[in-house]
């Protein structure tokens, strides 16, 4: 079991570079993100999530939490942490000071996240959904509402869930049947079972606030009758004293291959007469509210792909270095760590480089949405946000898939050691696997990006995004330095595959939409792999940059070009062969009907 160490400068030096910090914290409600601050956040983010939740991580995994006629117990440690965390001030960093939170922006809080989610991925699920549902009430819920569970809900002192699947309705939300019964004091009763629903109890806080989608009586069908109500676990008395327990129960938990310290419930609604909510904005709107929170953790869960691969990523290299077995093939040295390998080297680089693009990505997205709130001219606000909403899926969808296979190289470096349990190695793996399915698979982040993202305006964000690349290509072309050159090269060939991709896409998702739906998914890896090499690009050329006048960390800007250099020649070749597969369309899916027989 290896320590966690953030990856502090990488971080600052992204946010600084690529994602525009200084830029940012020129914004009006930002200024306090200077670069003191910014450094005294890290540092001590980075003791505490390597300090308190890292220790937690591994036994926590074996615990697990249990279900008690009282209710969820969380694992030894869990409870005591999340007061620390809380206490800190770590669940508000980004949220509005005006209900508690530090009013900090995203492009700084997305550090803490990460260290958040690498030293404890089952921990961070929890301030992640509350997070979420926070945006949500600070959207839709009335004055009342805010002023009785926000400031609450910041600070940490409550959590929120989010509850949208039922057993009959996992991604198709049309198909809900929860409902809610008008009250005569303006409250309704809500009524049903909910599924999959992550700290749907626990004993970590003396309040839980769960967001329900239910059916009003004389709710439409589908999609366009669904609406979102605020349910307590405790009911809220005038004085702000918690009342009376809520018809709002955990009834089973359930046995999951990974983060087995994150409490995954069944949440029965209503089944001792019905459980008191309140709704949230108008009826038959709640599918647009959820998103609301769906957005902020579609962003959060692309981020534990990437904080998960770092955590594996630091395992198998701190493995590499110490694991002696075989000869160094280029000096004959007998017995050397494996580090000395070259396909170990090959794989220690790929999960690294992978990484950092998609921590930038990520970042990147985080940065575009402080500009789409701060920005003083309206035009400049939209066009943020249709950028950051085109990097949306793209961040959840290639983070987590990328955190996948990262976690599953970790193994490997370890061989056969990294099957076994007592390593470690294999918790990243199981813990990962989620990330691709929860808040929408990565099919439907797929799906997302052509039909909501690029069709919307029928290419013309996309455009802009290839206008920049084009723009770091040319740079990097222009440098003298030859490893520059060479990404250019790459990303030149890359953007021209995306284009090609892209304008197959407009052409013929109209008419041909299933070729379209079978080419989404590899167009996402196609983004994936063209976004993250044009950042690795641009992180290249300000790392040169700094060399050029003496500024910065030699070392590191040195092994920032090298990396970057590294996923240009192995990494963004395969954007080539995803084009080809979208182009396919869905022509290779002819007869499968017989050959899946």
């Amino acid at each position: 079991m290896s320590d966690y160490r953030a990856p502090v400068k990488d971080m600052r030096f992204v946010m600084d570079e690529l994602a525009g910090l200084p830029a940012i914290s020129q914004l009006p409600g930002y200024e306090e993100a200077t670069p003191d601050v910014a450094d005294a956040i890290l540092e001590e983010a980075a003791r505490f999530t390597g300090e308190v939740l890292a220790p937690l991580n591994w036994p926590g995994d074996q615990e697990g939490c249990t279900l008690t006629p009282q209710g969820v117990k969380t694992a030894t440690g869990w409870k005591d942490a999340y007061k620390q965390f809380c206490e800190s001030g770590w669940n508000g960093v980004t949220l509005p000071s005006n209900f508690g939170g530090q009013g900090l922006p995203d492009v700084l809080g997305v550090a803490v996240k990460e260290m958040t989610n690498s030293a404890n991925m089952s921990f961070a699920l929890c301030p992640l959904l509350t997070a979420g549902a926070v945006e949500a009430l600070l959207t839709c819920a009335s004055d009342e509402l805010k002023a009785v569970y926000l400031e609450k809900m910041i600070t940490g002192e409550w959590t929120g869930t989010m509850n949208l699947t039922e057993p009959q309705a996992g991604s198709d939300l049309a198909l809900i049947r929860s409902r809610a019964e008008p009250q005569a004091d303006g409250s309704y009763r809500i009524f049903g079972q909910k599924i999959f629903i992550t700290y749907g109890d626990h004993d970590m806080t003396d309040n839980i606030v769960h967001l329900v989608l239910a059916r009003l009586p004389d709710a439409p069908p589908g999609v366009k009758g669904i609406s979102l109500f605020l349910v307590p676990k405790f009911m809220v008395d005038a004085d702000g004293s918690l009342g009376a327990r809520n018809d709002a129960h955990c009834v089973s938990l359930e046995h999951k291959l990974g983060i087995h310290a994150s409490p995954t419930c069944v949440m029965a609604f209503g089944d001792n007469g019905g459980a008191t909510g309140y709704l949230l904005g108008e009826a038959n709107r709640g599918l647009s509210y959820m998103f609301i929170m769906m957005n902020e953790a579609r962003l959060g869960v692309g981020l534990q792909g990437v904080a998960i691969g770092e955590r594996a990523y630091q395992q198998a290299l701190t493995f590499s270095r110490e694991r002696k077995q075989g000869r160094d093939a280029v000096t004959g040295e007998a017995l050397v760590t494996i580090d000395h390998h070259p396909d170990i080297r090959r794989m220690l680089m790929t999960m690294k480089s992978r990484v950092e693009a998609c921590r930038a990505l990520a970042y990147y997205a985080y940065g575009l949405l402080d500009l789409a709130h701060g920005s003083a001219d309206a035009e400049e606000r939209k066009r943020k946000l249709y950028l950051a909403e085109f990097m949306i899926p793209i961040v959840k969808g290639g983070s987590t898939e990328m955190g996948i296979e990262v976690t599953s190289l970790g193994i490997q470096i370890y061989g056969g050691m990294g099957f076994i349990e007592e390593t470690g190695a294999a918790q990243h793996w199981r813990d990962s696997r989620i990330t691709t399915i929860y808040e929408g698979t990565t099919g439907i982040q797929a799906n997302d990006l052509i039909f909501r993202k690029l069709l919307r305006d029928q290419g013309e964000t996309a455009n802009v995004v290839f206008a920049e690349i084009a723009a770091t290509a040319r740079a990097l072309a222009a440098s003298t330095r030859p490893p520059l050159q060479a990404i250019a090269r790459r990303l030149d060939a890359a953007l021209q595959a995306w284009r090609e991709a892209t304008a197959w896409l407009l052409a013929n998702a109209g008419s041909a939409p299933a070729g379209a739906l079978a080419a989404a998914v590899p167009y996402l890896h196609l983004a994936t792999a063209v976004g993250g090499g044009w950042l690795m690009g641009r992180a290249a050329l300000a790392a040169a940059g700094h060399l050029d006048q003496g500024t910065g960390d030699a070392a590191f800007c040195r092994g920032k070009i090298a990396t970057a250099h590294f996923y240009a020649d192995c990494v963004l070749p395969h954007a080539l062969s995803h084009a080809e597969n979208v182009k396919t369309g869905d022509a290779a899916l002819a007869g499968v009907s017989d050959a899946l027989a």
